[in-house]
């Protein structure tokens, strides 16, 4: 079984309707690993609508979480809101600045400004949760019953996550942060509590009162959680490991939310998504790639299935060169595959059983529509990038493609695969191993680097090429034998034709590449560099 649909089987001991929660603090741009909590929820909630449950997915935003100091993105004025939740601060402009015109004039956050792109990437990529914004929440009443539950139990409250965490609370902690006088979580110490009302004094001198029904603060982190899987009624929720370690953040809530009244969700604990050599991405230090900006070069799918042929439990290291592309191709061979023929053979193994399983499972939880089959499309990634860089219209990709019988017909699907590849070529993630820089003028340079023995293979390799049929079969056997012609090592003539053609030592597979591109502009080429030699 798939990873998504043993926990929906897990699900299912438990009741026939649940709420599979995942939730995300807007403090900056969001990242391919976030992405990796909200699919991993949309995949559970998916397998477990397949399994015949009925199922809410929810995606709560953290709006009422604070700015934690002023990130490297964003202009110094944002001192001020240092501890300010960031639903009610303005968004940043170009500049990282505040954006008072349009927070004044239309309510525009700091979290709908990094919300936003993020929303429009789940639509694309097929994710439709229902929102829950934490700091509406709050005002609107929602926390009310469950934070007056927090506050008369503070003691019991505070002893658990003592006990459990391993750590020593201030003397002054109390179930509730209140906002200051100037807005913000910190720098306040409560004084009294009197329902509803929560009593403070703040560094700045000031002092008042934080009335819980009017959401004037907010429950700290290990109390808020517990409290949304409370009155949201979460029965499912997927987070990181970190929240997941011993004496975590849900090791204390899942004591926290019976205090309060309720059942601990079902967890799913996942590993990070790093940057291949970067390590883990991070909002707040700048180290990642934005789900639209992935989206740009591959389709939704092959971004699904990164997730969706990973169990949580392993870490995924993604990278946007070679990594992508063997991603990509991954795609495509499963995509062809047909698994019900190959789970109905009498001689499988138990592993390879499983193995196919996992796969399909994979690819189901791939496709962008929930039970919509994925066709292939009998045309590799790699094979897609080599006609995108040499062929400049779309029209002759397509007439390469229908000439070699890979396609009969150009598709939508297709369009929007080379499309993508066009825009991942001109991006600094395209691998440079695949980049193809065929020269327009001879490298005199490494032309004079040759000796005299690779000049003459030179002229013999324009011979070779004039005298053979536009083939990549055919190309690449007369490279070598240009050299064999006069007694020396094929490997020379490969080393002659990479400093003619692209002015390299070495590159990727000349023949396919050059039996995409025009002959007498390949043979003018070489031409020209024996002309430049005499």
């Amino acid at each position: 079984m798939h990873w998504a649909d043993v926990a929906a089987q897990a699900l299912a001991h438990k009741g026939d309707t649940h709420v599979v929660s995942t939730g995300i603090t807007p403090s900056g741009e969001f990242h391919i690993g976030h992405l990796r909590e909200i699919l991993t929820g949309d995949m559970i909630a998916r397998a477990s609508r397949n399994a015949g449950l009925n199922v809410d997915f929810v995606f709560i935003i953290d709006s009422a979480d604070p700015l934690r100091k002023v990130y490297e993105f964003l202009g110094p004025e944002y001192e001020q809101f240092v501890g300010n939740q960031l639903g009610a601060i303005p968004a940043p402009k170009e500049d990282g600045n505040p954006d008072w015109e349009r927070f004044n004039n239309e309510g525009w956050t700091y979290a709908n400004h990094f919300l936003e792109p993020f929303l429009k990437a789940l639509e694309e990529i097929g994710v439709r949760p229902r929102l829950i914004d934490n700091l509406e929440s709050y005002r609107s009443g929602r926390f009310n019953e469950l934070s007056k539950i927090a506050c008369d139990k503070a003691d019991e409250i505070r002893e658990t996550i003592e006990r459990v965490s391993g750590r020593e609370l201030p003397a002054d902690w109390f179930p509730w942060s209140p906002l200051n006088s100037r807005g913000g979580l910190d720098k306040v110490r409560v004084t009294g509590y009197e329902y509803p009302l929560v009593h403070w004094e703040d560094e700045y001198g000031e002092s008042g009162s934080s009335d819980l029904t009017k959401g004037e603060g907010k429950l700290p982190w290990r109390i808020d959680w517990p409290a949304k899987w409370g009155w949201v009624g979460v029965t499912c929720e997927a987070f990181g490991k970190d929240h997941g370690a011993a004496g975590g953040s849900y090791s204390t809530g899942r004591e926290i939310v019976q205090i309060l009244g309720h059942e601990p969700p079902h967890p799913l604990v996942y590993e990070w998504i790093s940057l291949k050599g970067k390590g883990a991405m991070s909002s707040s230090s700048g180290n990642t790639i934005g789900p639209i900006e992935a989206l740009e070069l591959v389709p939704p799918q092959i971004l699904r299935l990164l997730i969706a042929k990973s169990k949580p439990n392993k870490a995924i290291d993604f990278d946007t060169g070679m990594g992508l592309v063997t991603l990509a191709d991954e795609f495509e061979r499963l995509s062809s595959r047909n698994f019900e023929q190959e789970l109905a053979q009498d001689d499988l193994s138990r592993r390879q059983k499983v193995q196919i399983e996992d796969a399909a499972g994979a690819m189901r939880m791939a496709a962008v529509v929930s039970g919509q089959d994925i066709q292939a499309t009998a045309v590799t990634f790699r094979h897609l990038a080599l006609l995108a860089q040499t062929k400049k219209n779309d029209a002759d990709v397509w007439a390469s493609l229908q000439a070699s019988g890979a396609i009969t017909e150009t598709t939508s699907q297709l369009q929007d695969r080379l499309d993508r590849m066009r825009h991942w070529i001109q991006s600094s993630h395209f691998p440079e191993e695949m980049r193809i820089n065929i020269l327009e003028q001879p490298n005199a340079k490494m032309l004079n680097e040759l000796n005299e023995v690779e000049r003459r293979i030179l002229k013999e390799l324009v011979e070779s090429l004039s005298a053979c049929e536009w083939s990549s079969d055919e190309i690449g056997a007369s490279i070598p034998q240009s050299a064999k012609n006069l007694d020396e090592s094929p490997r020379s003539a490969f080393k002659v034709a990479y400093a003619a053609l692209m002015g390299v030592e070495r590159g990727p597979r000349l023949a396919p590449i050059l039996a995409e591109m025009d002959k007498e502009e390949i043979l003018s080429l070489l031409k020209a560099c024996v002309q430049l030699l005499e």
